[in-house]
């Protein structure tokens, strides 16, 4: 089954009817409350990601629910204007990232990057992010035509930060940001796709 889709905004419109959207799924599919308010808490942390974003910024909000097991899907098309560009390169530059808050503003954040042309992501290095070098480019498909696809994997990067714990003070660092996300402690995995100016993340839960 997949719900309807509903339109977000940066400024909260859509917001409720999405929760309860999924508030309802998660009670014809049997779940307990405090699976429901799981589920709830996942949504919130998904539709959340559009907060704080300058501007007027919309996206599609739906769910797929098979059973017991749901997708939460958020998905845009995003215009990089000239100004969001150089507002993330100057974060780079700077190497003070204060706009990512937490690892879903990390994950925010590693969209934004992956929508630059590909001659301008070395420059996003100083962001210390540590997501883009553990996502993949790959080849297009037809129906893409020249658009260039970037993927990226909670559960590839748990592994990868997991793999380096007793070797790096900054994948400690990681692991502990990944400790304290309600997103990271609960999903089962979250994956982010960018194609070219469009970018869905999806958030995986089995109960």
């Amino acid at each position: 089954m997949t719900t309807e889709i509903i339109r977000i905004t940066s400024q909260g419109l859509g917001r409720k009817e999405a929760l309860a959207v999924t508030e309802k799924a998660g009670l014809d599919s049997g779940l307990e409350r405090k699976e429901i308010l799981r589920l709830r808490l996942l949504a919130e942390e998904l539709v959340g990601m559009l907060r704080g974003i300058v501007g007027d910024m919309e996206a599609d909000y739906w769910l797929e629910q098979n059973d017991r097991e749901f997708i939460l899907h958020l998905g845009a098309d995003i215009n990089m204007t000239r100004e969001m560009r150089e507002q993330l390169l100057a974060v780079s530059t700077s190497g003070e990232n204060a706009g990512a808050k937490g690892f879903m503003g990390k994950i925010r954040e590693m969209i934004a990057a992956a929508l630059l042309p590909r001659e301008s992501r070395p420059l996003l290095s100083g962001l210390s992010l540590g997501l883009m070098s553990m996502a993949s480019n790959s080849s297009p498909s037809a129906q893409q035509a020249a658009a260039e696809a970037f993927r990226w994997s909670m559960k590839q990067y748990k592994d990868t930060v997991s793999s380096e714990l007793s070797e790096s003070e900054a994948a400690r660092a990681a692991w502990d940001e990944l400790e304290k996300s309600i997103v990271a402690s609960v999903a089962d995995e979250v994956i982010v796709c960018v194609t070219g100016s469009h970018a869905e993340i999806s958030i995986f839960k089995s109960f």
